[in-house]
């Protein structure tokens, strides 16, 4: 898929919020209105955006007939994913000291990607972010031997079914983890409770399924329904509309952020809300699309790296010159940002770039060894 620039704008939205969020958490941001209260929200547009390029990406030779190779798959998601994440554990692991909390799950749930299935989140929070991550690697894992099954048979109503079954499941697993494991310690012992929030219901990939389902929709509507996303496409700022005023809701449905009703349908209507976004930044004829943002585009670019490190530079800097920067409001949030910016741009460079490229030259290769192997085949068959 060509790079879309409403995409790339959605995406820098999505991990500067995500950054906010965080360095409110230790004091960096300070109080700005309330937007960084809710940046967590920035991880379910994270969501909806790799359920629909994930989505595309696998969907669009299905739909066409031809063959989905499980192999270039994999390789291509180990080399964008694993250089720059291995590097990031390992400072983790060599210098404790660097950790923004001190206690860590083991390092061989952070090398299985089942962080967010087993955290003790009462004890080990340090790079606890990757939980996002582990939902995403579960997703790629499963996602192409699903979409492989379905596309065998292609059926509206089968697809419309097992959306429904992730949807109401995920429902069904939160409301039953806050009845049976929050409700009883509300207002008695709120570290538990925020504890089962965290383990039973934030971070667990059976619960937060939703974003990637939306973005996972938006592409079949895109390859399977091309007249559907075309005729939209003329109404692409309706879109935009619908999906700010459902996200708006769902805002207001999570002012209280663990509550039963949040907890229960928030998260849908969240993703839903973020899919309209997202289909709106994927339709040339949107503001999204059109607006041209300095530096979003690059922000997009080095998205990953800033993910997994902003954390580690947020405690350096606090650190280092936490004291100094303390109370300054705006000046102390460009220190932070900074800082992440420089490092995220070295690592993207330094790491993420060069795997890329080797990327595109070993799948690459693989690709063209694959045609070369099915010419003299198809000859064979012509002239039999």
């Amino acid at each position: 898929m060509n790079r879309l620039p409403g995409l790339d704008l959605l995406r820098a939205i999505a991990i500067a919020w995500v950054m906010i969020f965080h360095s409110y958490i230790i004091g960096g941001w300070g109080h700005y209105g309330g937007v960084e209260k809710i940046g967590w929200m920035g991880v379910d547009l994270f969501f909806v955006l790799s359920g629909f390029l994930i989505g595309s990406q696998v969907l669009k030779p299905l739909s066409e007939g031809r063959a989905l190779s499980f192999t270039d798959f994999y390789l291509r998601r180990a080399f964008r994913i694993l250089p720059v994440y291995l590097l990031v554990v390992a400072v983790y692991f060599i210098w404790p000291s660097m950790r923004e909390y001190p206690g860590i799950q083991p390092l061989w749930q952070f090398l299985t990607f089942t962080v967010n299935l087993l955290i003790d989140a009462g004890h080990n929070l340090a790079f606890s972010h990757v939980w996002s991550l582990c939902v995403e690697e579960h997703f790629y894992l499963l996602f192409p031997l699903l979409a492989w099954w379905l596309a065998r048979r292609p059926s509206v109503w089968t697809f419309a079914a097992v959306c429904m079954a992730v949807v109401v499941l995920g429902m069904f697993l939160r409301g039953y983890i806050w009845i049976h494991f929050m409700a009883p310690v509300k207002g008695v012992d709120q570290n538990s409770y925020g504890n089962a929030f965290l383990e039973g219901i934030y971070y667990p990939t059976w619960s937060r399924l939703d974003g990637l389902l939306a973005g996972v929709a938006l592409a079949v509507l895109r390859i399977y329904r091309p007249a559907w996303w075309a005729r939209w496409g003329q109404r692409a700022n309706v879109v935009l509309a619908a999906g700010m005023a459902v996200v708006g809701l769902a805002i207001g449905l999570f002012q209280d952020r663990t509550g039963v009703a949040a907890t229960v349908f928030g998260y849908p209507l969240l993703s839903l809300g973020m899919g309209l976004l997202v289909w709106a930044g994927a339709l040339e004829n949107s503001l999204l699309a059109r607006a041209r943002v300095p530096g979003a585009g690059w922000l997009a670019m080095v998205s990953y790296s800033l993910y997994l490190s902003h954390k580690l530079v947020f405690h350096g800097v606090e650190a280092a010159a936490g004291h100094g920067l303390d109370g300054h409001g705006v000046a102390t949030f460009a220190g932070y940002a900074l800082a992440v910016l420089v490092t995220g741009a070295l690592l993207h460079y330094a790491v993420e770039r060069p795997f890329l490229r080797w990327r595109g030259y070993v799948v690459g290769r693989r690709s063209r060894r694959s045609i070369a192997s099915e010419v003299p085949a198809q000859a064979g068959a012509d002239a039999a």
